[in-house]
């Protein structure tokens, strides 16, 4: 064949996958709930197989073998194989789980204890930890990356749904969802920092300071943000310009965060809530969105200059600063021990204040697409726009409820008050996943990896070609890879902070 054959030969294919994934319209968000629900259902089943059968302590071969089948492989088939019947698989997972519940329960492994009177004054030499690790927050996160990692390869095949995959213009997906369920979760572990400043008793720092910090959370994004770009436009590699733009990508959104933020934070001396600021931000863009010509540029606007062609991108932006700063106030309602004598109690409080935000969140996104009695607005992901920024706030706080309501009845040492920092932190060792652990620890960059073994799969694979067959092998060992590297980082002790 000679090499203008094969060059119009790669043209044809590289459009044909532009074609794949373009001009979609997405599913119901009911669906996607549905198949989101597989990641507490899993968590279900390995909670009960821990709490009744200590059987992730020792942490052996076969327990990691269970635990990639639950946290990654179920969420793997649930938006493939099971992509049609997602209940099925629900019920699936926790059909075993009243089975186990009449086992007879094996007693926890036995553990060095120290004398007493060295443990009775190690108890009174020790504050309790004010931010102390949530498994059920880090089981959140870890599932969030992985059905992300997951699904960004997965898109690529015919055996993932089309309505799955990122939409057009209107409408909700599975993918939309990941995206902005990425910058949330982001906005969770940012209040770590601003709580420590709090507990210090200090006072927020000057702007000039804080945008310096900043920057040094945002060069190293914006810099994978350039590699990424050389590379597709390099290898002339298929991508969808209506997702961010010609030149814009995930990593710029994601860098650029940190320095507005801290802008924000200016603002927070007038408007003491980060959620009152992210839905002032959400209401400002979309009146911009609706008594402009915003809309229309965003969404028709010929692509003549280096801004034109990169609007999406710039514009999405407010959109997703403002799920991030709810994402803040979120955490800051999680992320403290919280009020309260005893664990069950301070459990409690916390479930009902967490259920207060969703049923809050979700009376926003319905008010704001309601078509008989709201402001019957629809939900863009390409526009970030109100309706997106309040759905990806729902959805996620409910999804942090669900694993936080799935933790206290299913594992209740999780949440118990502990005497030592040490117990507290074997505690929150026994009630979490390793492998979820693991793609928390170094979330970002598990995602960078999976983008590079992505690349990696499609220059190498024709992926529309293949069979479904081939398509399951070839998604369950990139999986399994991916999963390899972040338990091994995290056998090693390895953090890597982007």
């Amino acid at each position: 064949m000679s090499r203008a054959a094969e060059q119009a030969m790669a043209a044809s294919y590289k459009a044909l996958k532009e074609d794949f994934v373009s001009n979609l319209t997405g599913g119901e968000i009911g669906e996607i709930n549905y198949v989101t629900a597989v990641a507490p259902a899993a968590v279900i089943l390995w909670s009960t197989l821990q709490a009744r059968q200590s059987f992730f302590k020792p942490y052996t071969p076969l327990a990691f073998a269970v635990d990639f089948l639950l946290n990654v492989a179920a969420i793997l088939v649930a938006i493939t194989l099971y992509a049609s019947t997602p209940l099925l698989l629900n019920v699936i997972l926790l059909a075993p789980v009243p089975i186990i519940y009449f086992l007879p329960r094996l007693p926890p492994p036995k553990k060095a204890k120290l004398p007493p009177s060295a443990t009775n004054k190690q108890a009174s030499n020790e504050k309790p930890n004010p931010l102390p690790k949530k498994a059920f927050v880090t089981t959140y996160r870890g599932a969030m990356i992985v059905i992300t990692c997951i699904a960004i390869l997965a898109v690529d095949f015919r055996i993932f749904p089309r309505r799955f995959a990122k939409v057009e213009n209107w409408g909700t997906s599975l993918m939309d969802v990941g995206v902005g369920s990425f910058v949330f979760s982001a906005g969770i572990v940012a209040a770590r920092p601003i709580l420590k400043a709090q507990l210090a008793g200090k006072k927020l720092a000057p702007l000039g300071k804080r945008l310096s910090q900043s920057l040094r959370h945002s060069l190293p994004l914006i810099v994978l943000g350039l590699i990424r770009l050389y590379s597709v436009k390099g290898l002339d590699y298929a991508e969808h310009v209506t997702e961010y733009g010609v030149h814009w990508n995930f990593f710029f959104t994601m860098g650029f965060l940190p320095p507005f933020v801290a802008l924000f934070q200016s603002a927070f001396e007038y408007l003491p809530s980060y959620a009152g600021l992210a839905v002032a931000l959400g209401l400002a863009y979309q009146a911009a969105l609706e008594f402009t010509d915003l809309k229309a540029f965003v969404l028709t606007a010929p692509r003549t200059n280096l801004f034109d062609k990169n609007r999406e991108g710039i514009f999405s932006f407010f959109g997703y600063l403002a799920i991030f700063l709810a994402g803040q106030e979120l955490g800051l309602s999680v992320l403290p021990r919280g009020q309260g004598n005893t664990g069950g109690e301070q459990r409690k409080r916390l479930l009902l204040k967490m259920s207060a935000w969703s049923a809050g969140w979700i009376v926003l996104f319905w008010a704001s697409t309601n078509y008989s009695y709201g402001l019957s607005l629809a939900v863009s992901r390409r526009l970030a726009n109100l309706p997106y920024f309040l759905w990806i706030a729902a959805f996620n706080t409910t999804q942090l409820t669900a694993f936080c309501l799935v933790e206290t009845l299913f594992m209740p040492t999780a949440h118990k008050t502990s005497a030592t920092k040490r117990e507290e932190e074997e505690v929150y060792k026994t009630s979490t996943s390793r492998v979820l652990e693991a793609f928390n620890r170094n979330g970002l960059a598990i995602f960078l990896v999976a983008n590079l073994l992505t690349g990696l799969v499609n220059l190498t694979v024709s992926t529309l070609h293949v069979t479904d067959l081939q398509a399951m092998g070839i998604l369950v060992a990139y999986a399994a890879t991916v999963t390899g590297v972040a338990v091994g980082l995290d056998v090693y002790d390895i953090s890597i902070k982007m």
